[in-house]
């Protein structure tokens, strides 16, 4: 029984003075003359608990700003956009001079039904949190699959899209659509991406071989990202394997990308209607969509340019080195994967099918007859060709027949 019920009971019922109820039940003597006084005015709903709300709530959101937030949640998720509480808090800011709090927003998107609850996730306090002091100290980059289904479930486009964000603005430094990423495609986008921006000091990619051959025994050498840049002095970071939140950043980036293309009324079937739609993309996100990681929420434009860039240290001396067993074949050449791309080393038609060991240190190359020791070349690679000759004269021609 309530002390609610049993006041008024001692008092109507037993006949007991308010004051002596009061004093035995250590209540105020007020408080029993308004419970005696309701209950003869409302009979037993006396007895029903009371909402706590106040008559009056001066600091409530107006009714034109619930529908702000409520129209502004529609339009961003309608496009593809970030629509959280964050987000709209910056656009009611910037946009309609309105300073509301997130968890305001928050209260009243719950309110409308607009926010769907999320399946227990991994407490953020869990993760270490990293960031570049600078812009350009350190790039991410990764590439993802995007697919347009077609009729009867067969795709009208497939495609990889790579891309490359600076770690501490998060501004995209290069995005672009391939059919196909490949180690040639990873090192023109770098090298778009340093002519436009700048060289980095580091780079952070996960081990995918087309990023590194670090995880391929040694036996490939360096790839063509990995030698340009341990030519220009920029240091090489790859996640562990397994750990792709290392790379979160470039992760986030490309599922922000990917939801805001699928968002998109008119879907692209080539790969240059895909690389049009990315730009636009690109645009916004730099220069219009305020970021949450970022101080004030700025835009990763603003971030970028705020901040003097980092450079790249002295190139490295560090070589490197791998043997090599092998046996040219029947025209006297051996084949070598350097800077990712097979090379041909002409040795001599004389020396065919001998047993050799390959020697190797950055683009220096010695082959020497595995049975005896003679160094049959000694060469420095030629990159811009596939076929190393050894410059000998051509033999003698056939004559003509008569």
């Amino acid at each position: 029984m309530s002390k609610a019920r049993l006041v008024i009971t001692a008092v109507v019922v037993e006949g007991r003075t308010q004051a002596e109820v009061a004093r035995a039940y250590g209540v105020s003597a007020g408080w029993v003359s308004k419970l005696v006084a309701r209950y003869h005015e409302e009979g037993e709903a006396a007895f029903e608990p009371r909402s706590r709300r106040p008559k009056s709530s001066p600091s409530a959101l107006s009714p034109t700003v619930v529908d702000q937030i409520v129209e502004l949640r529609g339009e961003l998720a309608s496009a593809g956009f970030d629509a959280g509480p964050d987000t709209i808090k910056w656009h009611l800011l910037h946009h309609h001079g309105v300073a509301v709090a997130s968890a305001t927003i928050s209260r009243y998107l719950t309110k409308a039904g607009l926010i769907t609850p999320a399946p227990q996730k991994r407490p953020k306090s869990s993760y270490i949190r990293f960031a570049a002091e600078q812009p350009n100290e350190c790039w991410q980059s990764d590439f993802t699959h995007y697919s347009v289904p077609g009729p009867r479930g067969m795709p009208v486009l497939e495609a990889e899209i790579i891309s490359w964000i600076d770690d501490h603005a998060r501004f995209a430094l290069h995005v672009s659509a391939h059919v196909r990423i490949t180690g040639p495609i990873v090192v023109t986008t770098f090298r778009h991406s340093t002519v436009e921006h700048g060289i980095p000091a580091s780079t952070l990619t996960d081990n995918g071989m087309v990023y590194t051959t670090r995880l391929s025994g040694g036996k490939g050498g360096r790839n063509a990202l990995e030698s340009e840049l341990h030519q220009l002095g920029v240091v090489q970071k790859n996640s562990r394997p397994n750990h792709p939140t290392t790379c979160g950043k470039v992760e986030r980036f490309q599922q922000t990308m990917k939801k805001w293309l699928r968002a998109q009324p008119s879907q692209p079937t080539t790969i240059k209607e895909l690389q049009d739609l990315i730009d636009v993309f690109v645009e916004y996100y730099n220069h219009q969509r305020p970021h949450r990681s970022l101080p004030q929420s700025c835009t990763p434009a603003v971030a970028y340019g705020a901040r003097p860039k980092a450079t790249p240290g002295p190139p490295s001396e560090e070589t490197h080195d791998r043997v090599r067993t092998d046996r040219l074949d029947d025209t006297g050449c051996v084949t070598l994967r350097v800077e990712g791309r097979m090379r041909h080393i002409g040795v001599g038609r004389i020396h065919a099918r001998t047993h050799v060991l390959v020697l190797v240190q950055d683009l220096n190359v010695r082959i020497v007859n595995a049975a005896t020791g003679e160094l049959l070349r000694d060469l420095v690679v030629d990159t811009s060709r596939d076929y190393q000759g050894t410059g000998a004269p051509k033999g003698p021609t056939r004559p003509k027949k008569t």
